[in-house]
């Protein structure tokens, strides 16, 4: 009942228009006039041959005029059934209201529904979808047309189109949002001192952080170097009040030289005992953050105040925006290295697939699983667009352009109706002038 309301309240709405526009449809509209006229001259000829030989006969004629009579009577007869059959589909023969006559536009729900379901029996079978998917080959033919750079550079950009359409939509805000929430809570939850040792420790075994420690030793040489004025004063200013300044400045320029002096031995030294000690500090400070709670604990103060900092805070909130500035302009530039790595990704992929390549057979699996998944699922869901798509159209437009496809070919069933119906005619004619 439910569904019988849907529809008589859907009703009403005009079918799609014919393939080819306007065009194509008075093209059909005009050979099924063509059609008609000869199905219906077939008719007229066949009754003004049957009136021609019953005057003959009446007239005296010689027997033979019996026979094409009888041919014509019934080819007549044939005719006039057929146009009955082939008018009742549409509408109401002479517009008398017959029973079952008017199908399509009175059965058109029924129609629709049992279009459906042989649809979704007979198409929409997950074994039939399996067997079509697994001969159409797909994986080799895409593969084959992705291998081609054009095909590989169009495929680029309509996903840097739909990259750029999505980037846009997103409000900055939310992606924000998102980015402090889902990322960097999880990463503010975590601690940071055992992954920080692990990552230290790792440094100090392989020896990379050395190049760090040449580097500060060079600048504190230098620094040194060209400080001398400001070592005097330091140590001038730190000397007793009662000493004479000739004093001080000959201790600030033996400490001037001393410091110089250990500047450039740990600069020079790879092996100096405070290159070692430093290697010990960092060794022995990555097992702390490993393992000492007490240096865990203090990381994780140390963590907090540098997330609470608001210079942190702003970095964490520019960063979709530099991010998404720079992905805009990596897909609206043909030539960006992003794009670049795409298009020549997609085209080793289509290589690949049509090499037949391991993955190929992959691909052909996935796509024959999704398609008997979708098929399996959400068959009812496609074949109710059929039911629900016919239940919508006007019973008389929709029969009428069920007539346009269909009705000339009809035709022929009338004009056979009449040539057949006159062989029979005079088969039956003649088999009873030869018993009787």
């Amino acid at each position: 009942m439910k569904q019988a309301s849907t529809t008589s309240s859907a009703e009403g709405h005009p079918p799609p228009p014919l393939p080819g526009g306007p065009g194509a449809e008075e093209a059909k509209r005009r050979g099924l006039r063509r059609m008609k006229a000869v199905a219906l001259c077939f008719l007229i000829g066949a009754a003004v041959v049957f009136l021609l030989a019953s005057w003959a006969e009446a007239a005296g004629w010689p027997a033979w005029v019996g026979y094409v009579r009888a041919a014509a009577e019934a080819g007549m007869i044939g005719a006039l059934a057929d146009w009955f059959a082939v008018t009742a589909l549409f509408r109401y023969p002479l517009g008398i209201k017959i029973p079952h006559t008017a199908i399509i536009p009175n059965r058109k729900q029924q129609l629709g529904d049992s279009l459906g379901d042989f649809v979704g029996t007979h198409f929409l079978a997950p074994d039939v979808v399996r067997e079509k998917v697994r001969g159409a080959d797909i994986a080799k033919s895409l593969g084959g047309w992705l291998a081609r750079p054009e095909n590989a550079e169009r495929v680029t950009a309509e996903l840097a189109s739909v990259l750029r359409g999505a980037v846009t939509v997103l409000r900055d805000e939310d992606v924000q949002a998102v980015m402090e929430q889902a990322v960097a809570k999880r990463i503010i939850d975590k601690e940071w001192g055992p992954p920080l040792g692990a990552v230290l420790g790792q440094v100090v075994l392989d020896g990379a952080h050395h190049k760090l420690v040449d580097l500060v030793c060079d600048r504190s040489y230098e620094w040194v170097r060209d400080n001398h004025d400001t070592v005097l004063r330091v140590v001038s200013d730190r000397a007793p009040t009662w000493s004479p300044k000739f004093v001080d400045s000959l201790v600030a320029d033996k400490v001037y030289g001393e410091v110089l002096s250990f500047a450039w031995a740990v600069k020079v030294d790879v092996n100096h005992p405070m290159r070692l000690a430093l290697d010990r500090f960092l060794s022995e400070f990555a097992t702390d953050l490993r393992e000492d709670a007490e240096t865990i604990a203090r990381a994780e103060q140390v963590k907090q105040q540098v997330i609470e900092h608001p210079e942190v805070r702003k970095l964490i909130g520019a960063a979709w925006a530099t991010g998404k500035d720079m992905l805009l302009l990596a897909t609206e530039d043909p030539s960006s290295e992003l794009r670049l790595r795409v298009r020549q990704g997609l085209c080793r992929l289509g290589e690949r697939l049509a090499s037949g390549d391991p993955l190929a057979t992959k691909v052909d699996l996935w796509i024959e699983d999704a398609a008997a998944h979708v098929v399996t699922n959400y068959a009812s869901e496609l074949t109710t667009l059929i039911t629900d798509t016919v239940a919508r159209w006007d019973p008389r437009e929709t029969s009428r352009r069920v007539e346009l496809q269909v009705g000339r070919d009809l035709q022929f069933i009338r004009i056979n109706g009449t040539v057949v119906g006159a062989l029979a005619g005079l088969v039956i004619y003649s088999t009873a002038q030869l018993l009787f």
